[in-house]
């Protein structure tokens, strides 16, 4: 994507602190095309912006994820309205699932849904997530699961989902996709990062003969355990965040993507 001059300056109607939010989620969307974990224009990253009125960001309606700018996100209300006048809404699908989720869930800063192929998959699986290779034991204890009612666009199963979700930091939408979220975008892209690992492990797994090797539910714990303790000092979200967008930024140089 080629990113204008105006496109880099902050709008005068736009805070430091939600412009620094803003330029960060439009480079979440552009990692997501980059590791091509997107769906044509639908799915949706939504990042909270200070403030008591739970507004967040999320990305145009009809725009690619390569094309999703600090600039050109939309900022919308809990019901999915629009809270400044521009050329773009959001989708309606992503208020009934964000709009909910942001809404109920205080350490909801961000919230990533996806329709990637293997995470797709693991949703329709009836026994869902395996826990029985490395990422999946790091998420052990860790997923919660919603059953199918259809395009999520209707107001009601907004309850029924956060009932689903209980505390848990990943919900895996039966029959649809993955959904995760964290108190922050590089916290966030992290914990999704892991699910999607642990979803392409399990796929090439089930597509190789020959018995799987499983974990005791003593080390599937411990994992779950370990994986929490892991970073004592709290950085390497961001850590693996900048390293992510660097190897991008490599990539594009010598346009490879």
């Amino acid at each position: 994507m080629n990113v204008s001059e105006s496109e880099l300056v902050r709008p005068s109607n736009i805070g430091a602190a939600e412009w620094t939010l803003r330029q960060q989620l439009a480079t979440c969307y552009q990692l997501f095309d980059f590791l091509e974990w997107t769906e044509s224009i639908f799915n949706h990253i939504s990042l909270r912006v200070p403030g008591p009125e739970h507004h967040y960001l999320m990305n145009p309606f009809g725009l690619n994820y390569d094309e999703v700018t600090a600039a050109n996100l939309v900022k919308v209300d809990l019901a999915g309205e629009n809270v400044e006048p521009g050329p773009y809404r959001g989708n309606p699908a992503g208020f009934a699932i964000h709009g909910a989720i942001h809404e109920s869930r205080p350490d909801a800063q961000c919230v990533i849904h996806t329709h990637s192929t293997c995470g797709m998959a693991v949703a329709c699986k009836e026994a869902g997530l395996s826990h029985h290779n490395f990422y999946g034991a790091l998420l052990h204890r860790r997923v919660a699961y919603h059953d199918f009612e259809g395009i999520t666009v209707r107001p009601d199963e907004r309850v029924r989902l956060v009932a689903s979700l209980q505390d848990k930091p990943i919900l895996i939408l039966r029959n649809h996709g993955l959904l995760v979220l964290g108190p922050d975008l590089p916290s966030a892209f992290l914990l999704y990062w892991t699910l999607q690992r642990a979803c392409e492990i399990q796929a090439a797994t089930g597509a190789m003969n020959g018995a799987d090797r499983l974990l005791s539910e003593a080390v599937r714990t411990q994992s779950g355990i370990d994986a929490q303790r892991f970073d004592p000092d709290g950085r390497l979200a961001q850590v693996m965040f900048d390293a992510t967008v660097r190897r991008m930024q490599s990539a594009r140089k010598m346009g490879l993507r």
